[in-house]
């Protein structure tokens, strides 16, 4: 129970220190952990395929949400255990209005057992597709005596960029808890297109963590876990959240995202090795009362017995 409190504290103080975030959010981060830590390549002790999708403020805006936040995540992970290593791979594709952006990463972890658990220090490399498209919806292009031409130079026109980016991560993983400090962006790469003013991907940070307390009835345990994720330049997001799990197979729970939304949550482990788990979240104010869906598939076996699918029990993948 003191491991509890502290890891609250600590998540609590890092929350009122910090300043904001603004890669793509997923409310299933524990499943997602690859796509912004490289330290958790191979953390499963599994090989592992995972897929997120994420349906932000459905029904917000014109035309049934046109232009709203869409995330599709896709991760595979795997550990080496003859050098003490895991690699991953990490595919994100994010959209939002007239951009869209890709990341591809590619991730290393170094595995060091100690006594009070296993630490990951990773590092990620990779690149970010970028690109803009406002026509139709701003008509930027018009005709003048039968040529084409930009109707208002200061509105962005179609392009692609590709940057490269840059990241680290650490992760300490033992019987009943989990923790993990990340960051992305490091290189802060500038993305420009013509007539544009150069952008750059501020360096993010985020802090992770989970506990798994088992109750006093075998059948049941108690899953909480919380995320911080900063730019350090606006508000800081700031996650908790509470499962119960049963039997080691079904849980449900709900997360608090801070001052933004409740998400109710469920989820599904099967004896071949599929979890699969879904959220909503329920908007406490703005746009963000629209809600949004989001919804995770993952396989798992265990590649140093056999081929055969198998369920683990660790925290990581609860």
């Amino acid at each position: 129970m003191r491991r509890i409190i502290l890891l609250i504290i600590v998540l609590g103080v890092m929350a009122n220190y910090s300043l904001g975030q603004a890669d793509a959010h997923f409310s299933l981060f524990e499943y997602s952990e690859n796509a912004y830590n490289p330290g958790a390549a191979g953390a499963n002790n599994a090989m592992c395929v995972t897929s997120t999708h994420r349906q932000q403020w459905v029904g917000y805006g014109p035309d049934k949400g046109a232009g709203r936040p869409i995330t599709t995540l896709f991760s595979f992970d795997m550990p080496i255990n003859a050098i003490n290593s895991g690699i991953g791979l990490g595919i994100t594709q994010d959209i939002i209005g007239f951009q869209t952006d890709l990341y591809i990463k590619l991730n290393y972890a170094y595995r060091l057992k100690l006594d009070f658990g296993t630490l990951g220090l990773g590092l990620g490399l990779g690149a970010i597709n970028r690109q803009i498209d406002p026509d139709p919806g701003w008509q930027t292009q018009g005709s003048i005596n039968g040529g084409s031409v930009y109707l208002d130079p200061a509105i962005p026109h179609m392009g692609s960029v590709i940057v490269f980016d840059l990241n680290f991560g650490a992760t300490l993983i033992g019987d009943k808890y989990w923790a993990g400090l990340a960051f992305t962006h490091l290189t802060s790469p500038k993305v420009s297109f013509s007539n544009e003013v150069p952008s750059k991907l501020p360096l993010h940070i985020y802090l992770m963590g989970g506990y798994n307390y088992s109750l006093p009835n075998p059948s049941f345990d108690l899953l909480l876990s919380g995320i911080v994720q900063s730019d350090r330049v606006t508000r800081a997001e700031f996650q908790l959240n509470a499962k119960l799990l049963y039997n080691k197979r079904f849980w449900g729970g709900v997360s608090y995202r801070f001052t933004e939304a409740i998400v109710p949550m469920v989820g599904l482990h099967l004896v071949n090795g599929i979890s699969v788990a879904y959220s909503y979240d329920i908007g406490l104010s703005g746009i963000g009362s629209y809600g949004s869906h989001e919804i995770m598939l993952r396989y798992c076996f265990d590649i140093s017995r056999s081929p055969t699918p198998t369920t683990s029990k660790t925290v990581r993948r609860l």
